[in-house]
């Protein structure tokens, strides 16, 4: 059974988001304010926390980012504020996906279950049956267990960060937009392009030499990107949009 975190300092909200968690088989527990929430994220080790961004004591943001700094653990942000910057702040420290408020509970289940079902456990197609090494260039992708490495040291990557990376190296010097991406890679068919944007750049800072210049994941204008594999005809230097 998957433990999920719901820290959130409404109880209302709590208690209907664990109601739903609950019905769908997760095992859930509560935190109502940040330090609570840090706290029982190491000591119950949950796979995954839904995690309001305003919250009493310390903020989501940095609740994010001290549960984040010990393990590659699943983050999913929930927000009042309609600010697209607050959103992308949520990303750019780890959370995986979020969801603005007012939302539907049934909806957050579904993205729980769908951040879940890309996490560090290896699918069950892939159980028993190590799939070979992918390896482009200075990366080298295990995507059974879910390792990447470039010139032989191990990345840190997020999720969805390491879904994307798979997804280009299998798909190389295929130009992709950023809705065909949001399809293949997050499995949704609608939702907010700028994910996937800050996706790419977060992913670019650790694969590249140069992230303000790529050369293996470039920017097609008017369309969305393209994975340059190293020593191919399209490789070369592009910008970091």
């Amino acid at each position: 059974m998957k433990r999920v975190l719901v820290v959130d300092d409404d109880p209302t909200v709590s208690e209907v988001v664990a109601g739903y968690l609950d019905r769908a088989g997760f095992a859930v527990d509560v935190a109502a304010d940040g330090p609570t929430a840090v706290a029982q994220a190491a000591l119950r080790k949950p796979d995954l926390v839904v995690l309001d961004l305003m919250l009493p004591g310390m903020d989501g943001l940095e609740v994010c980012r001290r549960i984040r700094a010990t393990a590659p653990l699943p983050v999913i942000m929930l927000t009042a504020r309609g600010d697209e910057e607050d959103r992308i702040l949520g990303l750019e420290v780890g959370a995986d996906d979020y969801v603005t408020k007012p939302f539907s509970p049934r909806e957050l289940v579904l993205r729980v279950e769908s951040v879940l079902r890309r996490s560090g456990a290896p699918t069950a197609a892939r159980a028993g049956t190590a799939e070979p090494w992918l390896r482009s260039g200075p990366l080298a992708l295990d995507p059974t267990a879910r390792r990447v490495t470039r010139d032989g040291a191990e990345l840190a990557l997020t999720i969805r960060e390491f879904d994307l990376l798979e997804f280009f190296i299998r798909h190389p010097g295929r130009a992709t937009t950023r809705e065909q991406l949001m399809q293949r890679v997050w499995g949704w068919e609608f939702g907010d392009l700028s994910t996937v944007t800050v996706h790419v750049r977060r992913l670019r800072e650790k694969v590249e030499d140069d992230p303000a210049r790529p050369r293996l994941i470039s920017t097609v204008w008017g369309v969305g990107y393209r994975f340059d594999p190293p020593g191919s005809p399209e490789g070369g230097v592009g910008d970091g949009r």
